[in-house]
């Protein structure tokens, strides 16, 4: 089984619109988290175009409602105000993604053939650990990357998945899914969990889970909050969990 959580900004996104809280993002959560999703993720932005400062504990509120469930914050573990947040609310899991603040969205993963990205990076891993968070590493589809990524002490890695979302279905699928399969392999050798996000959707999510082995969790936004507009949020959830299990 994989888990499900369900990424919240897009929801945000919209309230963010209006000077008052519609949608409400903690009612949304919460019944995301009532239909059956294993956790929440957010990415908190410094430009703050969706998910602002007020938002993290309060959700954090919110999944706690929840004893099995997971809250997972996104974000660059260079930022102040990120590490601030993960110190605040100490998540169940922090997933570090190198991300220019006013990046458009994540497209691509930490290059940890770079032995200064490394360097920078352990201490960061330690510090969050230490506040008894997970942390996972977003990377990008390259086993040559794991062994770094276990040498670093990190618990999990993410796998960047736009490059698949982009390849299905078109020729080159089988390709670039033998990619997240070799990564996937070599993070299970390495002690290492696996999960796996960006631009899953009900229409591509089957193919990924039954190629690439022993992923843990999918985190799934911007395709989730689109169907919960056409099938409502329960529903959503239940549709995703028909395919992760």
């Amino acid at each position: 089984m994989t888990k499900l959580s369900v990424n919240v900004n897009k929801i945000a996104t919209l309230r963010n619109t209006r000077h008052y809280e519609v949608p409400n993002l903690e009612r949304l959560a919460r019944i995301a988290l009532d239909a059956g999703a294993a956790g929440i993720t957010i990415h908190p932005r410094p430009d703050r175009r969706h998910i602002r400062p007020g938002d993290v504990p309060k959700l954090a509120k919110v999944v706690a409602e929840f004893p099995d469930a997971e809250f997972n914050i996104e974000g660059n573990p260079f930022g102040a105000e990120y590490l601030q947040h993960l110190a605040n609310v100490r998540p169940t899991q922090a997933t570090f993604v190198p991300d220019a603040d006013d990046q458009f969205t994540s497209d691509h993963g930490f290059d940890l053939s770079d032995p200064q990205v490394c360097q920078s990076l352990k201490p960061k891993i330690a510090e969050v650990q230490g506040l008894g968070c997970r942390v996972s590493l977003f990377l990008d589809p390259r086993p040559d990357l794991v062994p770094h990524a276990a040498r670093l002490g990190a618990d999990r890695i993410e796998l960047y998945t736009a490059p698949y979302a982009q390849a299905f279905p078109t020729p080159q699928l089988n390709s670039v899914l033998e990619l997240y399969i070799q990564t996937a392999q070599a993070a299970v050798e390495h002690g290492l969990g696996v999960n796996a996000g960006h631009d899953l959707s009900l229409d591509n999510l089957a193919r990924f889970l039954s190629s690439v082995p022993k992923v843990l969790e999918v985190s799934i936004g911007h395709a989730f909050i689109a169907d919960a507009l056409e099938f409502g949020m329960a529903e959503t959830v239940r549709r995703y969990r028909a395919i992760t299990g």
